[in-house]
């Protein structure tokens, strides 16, 4: 009788969520730590998935890309779909809108942007030809599927790519040593990392790219295995049920008090034939 109550109870699958602090997503120190958006995400995901043992596993984005080509079973909630990415990944349906990225410059050096800019929108196809300074930006991360093919056709010795945990907070404080001139990076996460790290927000200028749209939208990635697949089924069913309501003002609770207004406005028409 024991052996045949004890085969009645099977072990659950471990799910291994891929994490790297990308505030104000995820945030991993300080006073706000594990209150970003897609922290309090996961925690409803999680809270909503009994049917596997998960853990948290912090990474940088190079080495989570990596584990999501091997066959075990690992998620990542805060993925942009490229078709790159989607060969080897089996993604959800699309989770929250976040802000674009753009070009993060000193204000102090506002004046060597100029030559580039359009409509207050600056064309960095022709900003990297320029050569005249190196453009810093995380290893591995998308930048917008434009800006990810541009980057490739750019010679590296125009390029800084940073490979560690904290890239873009080493890359700020190398920008504001003056060791670095141009920075990709989403203005909210440089506002929060700005403040952490004490240095004047009014020092700083962000640039929209041209070409990139102003919103781009996150995923869950999976590995494109049959456990993956079984996972993003369930992700999906959660995810279209919060996505309209629940997440926008996660996001929006980290933007200034106008673009916050925008977004969740905008956010009311994220999921329609465009952003099914």
């Amino acid at each position: 009788m024991l052996l045949g109550a004890s085969g009645l109870v099977s072990a659950k699958e471990r799910l291994v969520w891929l994490l790297r602090d990308l505030p104000p997503l995820t945030i991993f120190e300080g006073t706000r730590k594990s209150e970003g958006a897609v922290d309090q995400m996961l925690a409803l995901l999680i809270e909503q998935m009994p049917e596997y043992e998960h853990s948290i596993l912090r990474v940088n984005r190079a080495r989570a890309l990596q584990m999501l080509q091997e066959p075990n079973f690992n998620c990542d909630p805060t993925l942009l779909w490229t078709p790159e990415r989607a060969r080897f990944i089996h993604f959800s349906v699309p989770s929250m809108g976040t802000l674009s990225n753009g070009l993060i410059v000193r204000k102090q050096d506002e004046a060597m942007v100029e030559p580039f800019l359009v409509d207050g929108q600056v064309d960095l196809k022709a900003l990297l030809a320029s050569r005249t300074a190196r453009l810093g930006m995380v290893a591995e991360r998308s930048y917008s599927t434009p800006v990810d093919l541009l980057l490739k056709a750019t010679p590296m010795d125009t390029l800084t790519p940073h490979y560690g945990s904290d890239a873009v907070r080493s890359l700020l404080q190398m920008q504001n040593l003056g060791r670095l001139k141009w920075l990709l990076g989403y203005w909210p996460e440089i506002r929060y990392l700005a403040q952490e790290l004490g240095q004047p927000l009014d020092a700083l200028a962000f640039f929209p790219i041209q070409g990139v749209a102003e919103y781009q939208f996150i995923h869950v990635g999976c590995s494109d295995t049959p456990l993956g697949h079984e996972a993003v089924s369930h992700i999906n069913e959660l995810l279209l049920k919060m996505r309209e309501d629940n997440l926008p003002p996660l996001y929006a609770e980290w933007l200034d008090a106008q673009t916050r207004e925008t977004y969740l406005e905008d956010a009311r028409h994220f999921f329609t034939e465009d952003h099914p």
